[in-house]
C-alpha cells in the first residue's frame, strides 16, 4: 500500500513539473533548469507509473497454487458463505495457476498466498472436506459421492459453489495424482488412515455402508445362511449403495473408499486348518530288548503343550472309562456368498470359530466317540462281508485307532450340519493319534516286538546261512586249480585201474590158456618131457637174448649122446646138434674173414 502511495506521489509531482515549464522566462541559463526540470518530472512520473504497476501482476511457482483473498471491496459476503464468487470481500473463489498474472492493484485489493500443488501418492487417497456450500439435509453426515465423470468440474470452486455442492465432509476422495485445489474451501486430509483399501487373493471384502447413494432403491432382505436350515444364521443385507451390510462383497483389488463412509471387512474365503491338540499330559511305555533277547519296559511322561496357532486344545472323550484326549483337525471354508451373512451375524470368522463351531466340534465329538459307532460287519479272516452290512456298537477305546474312519465319517456328517447353519463349510475332519493309556496297548506292542525278533532271527539265519554259502563258494573259487589237478588225478587214477584190471585179466586167461595147454602135453607127453620142454624153451629164449652164452653152451653139452632111452638125453642130443650146426656157420664166417 505504501508504494501505491508513493507511486501517485511521484506521477503527481513530475506531472506538475513538467505542466510549469510553460511559465519559465526566456535565456540561456533558465533554458537548461527548464530541460533539467522536464527531465526531473518525466523520471518521477516513470518511477511513480513503475510502483503503480508493480502491484498489478503476480508470478505464480511452477508447484504451487495462487490465492486471493480482497481486503478492499464496496461489498461484503453474504451471511453463512466464506468464499466470494463476485468480488466481494473475503476469500476469492478464483484461484491462480502457474505463471505471470496482471490484475490492477491486485497487491492492493488482494493478499496473496501459494500453497502448494496437492499430491496423493499411489496406494492412498485424500479425504475431502469443504468448508462452503450449501447446508447438508438433516440425517445426512457426509455429501454423497460425486459421479466420476463431474469431479473435475466440482473441484473448481466457483462450480462447487453454484452446482449445489454441499458443506462439510465429502463422500468422494481423492485418487493418486495432483490436483490444483482452492484451499480455502477445501481441507485435505492424508494420513496413515486414508491408504486405500487392498482386498488380497482368496479374500473377500464385506462393506457396511454408512451413506447411500441417490436413486437406489434401498431395501433389507433377510438373508440365511443355509437354504436347507430353518436354524441357520440370518441377516438383513442390502444392495450396493445403500445403508447397511452390502449383499454382494468386495473382490480381490484395489478400492478408494472412503473410510468415514465404509467399513471394510475382509473375510478369508481360503481353505482353513483348525486344529484341536495339546493341553494333556502323554503317558508313553517304552519296550526295549537287551543283549540276552528279553523284553524291557519304562514309563514315562511328555506334556503337550497347546500349539499357538491351534484353535483350541485336545478333545477330550469318555470311551469304557477312561478319559482319552482326542486330537483332531477340521478343513473349513467361507464361501463369498455368505461373507456377508458371516460378518453381519457374528462379526467374522474368528467369531465364527470361537463361539459357534468350536464348541460344537468338541460337543459332537464327545458324543460320537463316547457313545456307538457304525461298523462294517467282516469275516472270520478279517475280509468285508459283502454285500456290505453295519453294526452299531459301542464304542472301544481300541476303536480310536482301528475304526478311525467310521468316526471320521460321523463326526464330519454332524459337524457339516452345523457349519452351514453359520455359513461355514466343513471340508473335512481328521482325527490324531489318540493318547490312549498305554496300559491297554503293552500287549499288543510286545506281541508286536516278539513277532519282529522272530522274523530278524528267521533273517538274520538266512543271512548267515547266504553268507556260509558265499564263503564256501569263494574257497571253492579260490582251491578252483587245485580241484581240477585233483580231478584230473582222480581220473587218470580211475583209467589205470581200469587198464590194470584189463591186463590183469587178459593174463589170467593167458596163464589158464597156457595151462589148459600144458595139461594137454602133459597128457600126451607125460609130466616129464613136458617139463624138459619148459625148460628148453627159456634157455633157448634166454639164449635169443644173449647169443653170447651159446658158445658157452656148446662146451657143456655133448654133441652125441648114445644111449639112454631118458628124453632129457634126446632132448640134449638134439640140443647139442642144434648147438653145433650154429656154431659152424659162425666158424665159417669168422674164416672168411681172416
Amino acid at each position: 500500500m505504501l508504494g501505491v502511495i508513493i507511486g501517485i506521489v511521484a506521477i503527481l509531482l513530475g506531472a506538475s513539473i513538467i505542466l510549469r515549464r510553460a511559465g519559465v522566462p526566456a535565456g540561456g541559463h533558465r533554458l537548461v533548469q527548464i530541460f533539467s526540470s522536464r527531465f526531473m518530472g518525466i523520471i518521477l512520473v516513470l518511477i511513480g507509473g513503475f510502483m503503480l504497476l508493480s502491484s498489478s501482476f503476480i508470478l505464480v511457482d511452477a508447484n504451487s497454487v495462487g490465492h486471493l483473498k480482497r481486503i478492499y471491496a464496496f461489498e461484503e459476503l453474504p451471511e453463512g458463505r466464506i468464499i466470494a464468487l463476485d468480488g466481494e470481500k473475503g476469500p476469492q473463489a478464483q484461484i491462480l495457476g502457474p505463471g505471470f498474472h496482471f490484475i490492477p492493484l491486485v497487491r492492493v485489493l488482494y493478499d496473496f498466498e501459494e500453497w502448494d500443488v496437492v499430491t496423493i501418492p499411489e496406494g492412498y487417497y485424500g479425504q475431502l472436506t469443504a468448508l462452503d456450500g450449501d447446508a447438508m439435509p438433516s440425517g445426512m453426515f457426509m455429501a454423497p459421492a460425486i459421479a466420476d465423470a463431474d469431479v473435475g468440474d466440482m473441484l473448481k470452486a466457483d462450480s462447487f459453489l453454484t452446482k449445489g455442492g454441499l458443506r462439510g465432509p465429502q463422500e468422494t476422495v481423492l485418487k493418486p495424482g495432483q490436483y490444483r485445489l482452492n484451499r480455502y474451501l477445501f481441507d485435505i486430509r492424508l494420513d496413515e488412515n486414508t491408504n486405500a483399501t487392498i482386498i488380497p487373493a482368496g479374500h473377500v471384502g464385506v462393506v457396511k455402508s454408512n451413506v447411500s447413494q441417490p436413486g437406489i432403491n434401498c431395501i433389507e432382505e433377510e438373508v440365511s445362511a443355509s437354504s436347507v436350515s430353518r436354524e441357520a444364521l440370518t441377516v438383513p443385507l442390502v444392495p450396493r449403495g445403500c445403508v447397511g451390510i452390502w449383499k454382494d462383497p468386495l473382490f480381490p483389488g484395489a478400492y478408494y473408499l472412503n473410510r468415514q463412509a465404509y467399513e471394510v471387512t475382509l473375510v478369508d474365503t481360503r481353505v482353513q486348518t483348525w486344529e484341536y491338540k495339546g493341553g494333556y499330559v502323554k503317558r508313553i511305555i517304552d519296550l526295549s530288548v537287551d543283549q540276552q533277547g528279553n523284553i524291557q519296559q519304562n514309563e514315562r511322561s511328555v506334556q503337550e503343550q497347546i500349539p499357538s496357532d491351534a484353535a483350541d486344545r485336545a478333545v477330550y472323550v469318555k470311551v469304557e472309562g477312561w478319559d482319552i484326549p482326542l486330537e483332531l483337525r477340521a478343513l473349513v471354508q467361507v464361501d463369498p456368498d455368505n461373507a456377508p451373512v458371516v460378518v453381519g451375524s457374528v462379526g467374522g470368522l474368528e467369531e465364527i470359530e470361537n463361539r459357534i463351531l468350536t464348541p460344537a466340534i468338541r460337543s459332537i465329538v464327545r458324543n460320537v466317540a463316547g457313545a456307538s459307532i457304525r461298523v462294517q460287519d467282516k469275516n472270520a479272516d478279517g475280509t468285508p462281508v459283502q454285500p456290505a452290512t453295519y453294526t452299531v456298537r459301542p464304542t472301544k477305546v481300541l476303536d480310536l485307532i482301528e475304526n478311525r474312519d467310521a468316526l471320521e465319517q460321523t463326526i464330519e456328517q454332524q459337524i457339516k450340519i452345523e457349519g452351514n447353519k453359520a455359513g461355514v463349510d466343513i471340508r473335512e475332519i481328521r482325527l490324531g493319534e489318540p493318547a490312549i493309556p498305554p496300559e491297554l496297548l503293552v500287549s499288543r506292542l510286545r506281541v508286536q516286538l516278539a513277532d519282529q525278533l522272530s522274523t530278524a532271527y528267521e533273517r538274520e539265519t538266512d543271512a548267515q546261512q547266504k553268507r556260509i554259502e558265499t564263503e564256501q563258494a569263494r574257497s571253492t573259487a579260490d582251491e578252483q586249480p587245485r580241484l581240477v589237478e585233483a580231478q584230473i588225478a582222480v581220473q587218470v587214477a580211475n583209467q589205470r585201474e581200469q587198464e590194470r584190471a584189463a591186463l590183469g585179466r587178459a593174463e589170467r586167461q593167458y596163464l589158464e590158456e597156457l595151462a589148459r595147454g600144458q595139461r594137454a602135453q602133459v597128457d600126451v607127453l607125460g609130466q616129464d618131457r613136458v617139463a624138459l620142454l619148459q625148460a628148453l624153451e627159456k634157455l633157448l629164449t634166454s639164449l635169443e637174448r644173449k647169443p653170447e652164452l651159446v658158445g658157452l653152451v656148446g662146451k657143456l653139452v655133448p654133441n652125441t649122446v648114445v644111449g639112454g632111452d631118458s628124453g632129457f638125453a634126446g632132448a640134449a642130443a638134439l640140443l647139442g646138434a642144434s648147438l653145433g650146426q650154429a656154431q659152424q656157420p659162425a666158424a665159417n664166417r669168422a674164416a672168411g674173414g681172416q
